[in-house]
C-alpha cells in the first residue's frame, strides 16, 4: 500500500498525508450517521464539556466513555442561563469513543482493509482499534487544541500507538486544521487513572516545540493522516464560518503491552479488535 517514500516521511518525520483516500461518498455516510446518532440522543440535562488535553481530570462520563458513543460539548457552547445557545449539532466539541464498535456505518468506514495494510507496512504485526472520534470543530466557537502527544494516553511497551485521521471537511488554517513537529520526540506526558482517579504524570521536561516551526496539515476532504503517537501537535480555534469536521482512529500493536493505567480499558464482554 505505502511505497518507499511515503514509508520514509512517515518514519522520519511522524506524519503522513494520503490525499482522496476516502469517497465523497463515505464521507458523506459518516456525516449522516452522525446527525442520526445525534437527532437520537437526549440532551436534557446533558452539559458534558470535553475537558482540555493539557489538564489532568477528567469526569466520570469520560472515563466511562471507553465502550459507548458519549457526546462531548464545547466550552463556549452555553450561554450564561446554562442552556445550548444553538441546536447540539452545531456546538458539539465530539463523538466517542467506540462508534467503530457499536455502529455499522462507523464500523465499515474504520474497517477499510487498506487501514490494515498500512499498518502492518509501518511495523504493526497486530493492530487494535482502541478508540474513535468524531470531531467537529464548530465554526467560530470549535476550540483552539494545545500542543500534545497522543501517546499521552495511550501508553504502551513499547510506545506502539499510530492516529488515523480522515478530513470529512476541507482542513484550512482558517478552520482549525492539524499542526505537526517536524519529527517525533521523547513521551512528556503520560494521563493515567489510578483508583478511579485520573492524573497527568510529567515524563520529562522537554520544552514543547517553538510553534514557529510548526508545521499546517492544510488537506481537502477525504485526506487521511496518519500520525505517529509521540508526534507533538496542535490545532488553533475554528475562527471561520465552516466547520472542520475530522474522525480520528487510535491504533494500538497488540503485541505491546498495554497499560492498565491508561484510562481506556475494554471488558471481557467487549474485546478490542483489529481491522476485521
Amino acid at each position: 500500500m505505502l511505497n518507499d517514500s511515503q514509508l520514509t516521511e512517515f518514519h522520519e518525520h511522524g506524519s503522513l498525508i494520503i490525499e482522496n483516500f476516502k469517497s465523497a461518498q463515505e464521507l458523506e455516510g459518516l456525516r449522516e450517521a452522525t446527525i442520526e446518532l445525534i437527532n437520537g440522543f437526549d440532551f436534557t440535562n446533558h452539559a458534558e464539556i470535553f475537558f482540555e488535553s493539557s489538564g489532568s481530570s477528567a469526569s466520570d462520563y469520560f472515563l466511562s466513555s471507553g465502550d459507548k458513543i458519549a457526546y462531548f460539548f464545547e466550552s463556549g457552547a452555553f450561554g450564561e442561563d446554562g442552556l445550548l445557545k444553538v441546536a447540539p449539532e452545531y456546538c458539539l466539541n465530539k463523538l466517542g469513543h467506540a462508534m467503530h464498535d457499536l455502529h455499522p456505518i462507523f464500523d465499515k468506514f474504520s474497517r477499510d482493509p487498506r487501514l490494515e495494510e498500512i499498518s502492518h507496512d509501518i511495523g504493526m504485526s497486530d493492530p487494535e482499534i482502541w478508540q474513535s472520534m468524531y470531531i467537529f470543530k464548530q465554526p467560530r466557537i470549535g476550540d483552539q487544541v494545545d500542543w500534545h502527544q497522543d501517546a499521552t494516553f495511550f501508553s504502551t511497551r513499547p510506545q506502539t500507538v499510530k492516529a488515523f485521521w480522515f478530513a470529512i471537511d476541507d482542513s484550512t488554517r482558517e478552520n482549525g486544521c492539524l499542526w505537526v513537529a517536524d519529527k517525533c520526540s521523547q513521551l512528556r506526558q503520560q494521563f493515567r487513572v489510578e483508583n478511579g482517579q485520573s492524573s497527568m504524570k510529567c515524563l520529562n521536561e522537554e520544552a514543547w516545540p517553538n510553534i514557529n516551526d510548526a508545521k499546517p496539515l492544510e488537506v481537502s476532504a477525504g485526506s487521511l493522516i496518519l500520525f505517529d503517537g509521540l508526534l507533538p501537535h496542535f490545532s488553533t480555534q475554528n475562527t471561520s464560518n465552516f466547520s472542520r469536521h475530522a474522525y480520528t482512529l487510535h491504533v494500538v500493536d497488540g503485541k505491546s503491552e498495554y497499560s492498565k493505567q491508561n484510562w481506556l480499558q475494554r471488558k471481557v464482554s467487549f474485546p478490542v479488535r483489529g481491522f476485521r
